[in-house]
């Protein structure tokens, strides 16, 4: 199994304003990203941005990085500018990611990328992503958790911020644990799903959902879905959710 790792990174962000950045315990959280991915399987780590402050910093700590357009609307178009920049072939594997998740597990993106280079996964499966279940009412009718039901062969079928599937005579006050899915935003990617992917116009639906996934299945495109072999924490939006990850560090630094 061979893969790269690509992690898109921005200053941009109105919750946590250049969180790239920010300090985590002695270690910018960019460099706490790289930091994990390179310790998975992957035979490269490329950041991918268009911010000359955060190029400067992954060269400093010795990491490789690629510079991109601003003009990217997404993520998925970084990456997809970076696979090219590369002349990475189409059946070449990528796994995005999100510059955000300074303690992502290793185990995750192994399982990701082997996931989709299986040798008996079908043609139009190119594209494999993660969940884990979900067991509280909170995070079922919660908008920011993205939910997704897959069907017998772990291919999704449709995911969305609302509580899907609905349990029709329980919900909300008796709803049946083990049917819900939190989607983890990790995935891996063929190129060639990724050069056909920034010629294809956002429709309404994805435009509704706002989950760029949704773009993929729209197109016929089948994405593989499978638990996580490890929990993976939240990723950090807000001050509170870097306070929280410093914590769990530094308890960590110090047992």
């Amino acid at each position: 199994m061979s893969f790269s790792v690509i992690i898109p990174a921005r200053l941009a962000s109105t919750r946590l304003p250049g969180k790239a950045l920010l300090d985590i315990c002695g270690k910018t959280m960019i460099q706490r990203v790289y930091e994990q991915a390179s310790l998975s399987d992957a035979k490269q780590v490329i950041v991918a941005t268009d911010d000359i402050s955060i190029e400067r910093e992954v060269i400093r700590f010795g990491g490789k990085v690629c510079m991109t357009s601003v003009d990217h609307v997404s993520g998925t178009d970084r990456i997809q500018e970076v696979c090219s920049q590369f002349e990475f072939d189409a059946e070449e594997v990528v796994v995005n990611v999100q510059g955000d998740e300074p303690i992502i597990p290793p185990s995750v993106i192994n399982q990701v990328a082997r996931n989709l280079s299986r040798p008996n996964v079908e043609s139009s499966a190119l594209v494999a992503t993660l969940y884990e279940p979900i067991d509280n009412l909170q995070d079922i009718i919660d908008p920011n958790v993205v939910k997704v039901v897959s069907d017998v062969d772990s291919i999704a079928l449709y995911f969305s911020r609302a509580p899907i599937p609905w349990d029709r005579d329980r919900m909300p006050e008796d709803f049946l644990k083990g049917a819900y899915k939190r989607h983890v935003g990790i995935y891996a990617y063929k190129v060639g799903l990724l050069n056909e992917y920034v010629t294809w116009q956002a429709d309404e639906i994805e435009l509704l959902e706002k989950l760029e996934q949704l773009r993929i299945l729209r197109q016929g495109y089948r994405i593989l879905i499978d638990k996580a072999v490890e929990s993976i924490p939240p990723g950090i939006d807000t001050p509170k959710d870097l306070e929280r990850t410093r914590a769990y560090l530094e308890s960590r630094a110090s047992q």
